[in-house]
């Protein structure tokens, strides 16, 4: 994965076209890394997550998959934890997305595929080129789709439509993604989304830091609390932010 830093916006880049920017364990792990790093980073204050290439991200490289059934342990039960671990781990990358305290603006063209839907629902804005598509492929790998887009995307698109897309595998394309509520915004190119994207980043990047940052955490907050939860908290929080206490 590439990392630029300029006028407070980290881009983040999948960097691997020739293989439409799918994710070994260890590109998983670089991901998880650059998150974590642009969290860190003070100079950073928005990040975009966009590929290199003709797609956004295809998600797992098979090869991955492939190499679990040679590391399959003596007992089922072993082979089971070890299973478990692994998608927990892989899990935890995407996390490192939704956690990191920068807002995450995913700048998406061509494919975004199985994996790589799991990776923009743990981002806070989506935008995408118009021939982009989206889908959630794992059922045609005979696979649960099992490290995020279950659980975080009907928070962004309406249950049915989840439901439809998973059990399908079928392509959702950018014009129904923004009337759907998938993306913010489509673009006619990739040059003209990264120009948007990038527009979106500096004026986000432009704002009171803390601020923003107590935005996200409200917002990922509010969404597994009741709304009397959330405004207790929030009060709380504006009154520490307001004594310079956050």
């Amino acid at each position: 994965m590439k990392t630029s830093i300029n006028n407070h916006i980290a881009t983040l880049t999948f960097a691997n076209p020739d293989r439409a920017n799918s994710l070994d364990e260890a590109a998983w792990e670089a991901m998880k890394e650059a998150f974590e790093a642009a969290d860190a980073n003070d100079d950073v204050h928005a990040v975009i997550l966009n590929g290199e290439g003709k797609h956004f991200c295809a998600g797992m490289d098979l090869a991955v998959l492939g190499s679990l059934q040679s590391r399959m342990a003596p007992t089922p039960e072993e082979t089971k934890t070890q299973l478990i671990a692994f998608i927990e781990g892989i899990q935890a990358t995407i996390t490192a997305i939704e956690r990191c305290r920068k807002p995450v603006l995913a700048a998406i063209h061509g494919g975004c595929i199985g994996g790589g839907v799991d990776i923009i629902t743990a981002c806070n804005m989506r935008y995408c080129t118009e021939d982009a598509y989206f889908t959630v492929k794992e059922i045609d790998f005979g696979i649960v789709a099992d490290i995020g887009t279950l659980q975080r995307l009907p928070h962004i698109l309406q249950p049915g439509l989840v439901a439809e897309l998973a059990f399908t595998g079928r392509k959702m394309y950018g014009p129904e993604a923004l009337a759907s509520g998938m993306v913010n915004r489509t673009f006619p190119n990739r040059d003209a989304l990264i120009a948007g994207v990038t527009e979106v980043a500096t004026a986000i990047a432009a704002k009171p830091t803390k601020v923003v940052q107590g935005i996200k955490n409200n917002l990922l907050y509010k969404r597994e609390h009741s709304t009397e939860e959330s405004l207790k908290y929030v009060a709380r929080f504006s009154a520490d932010l307001l004594l310079g206490n956050k």
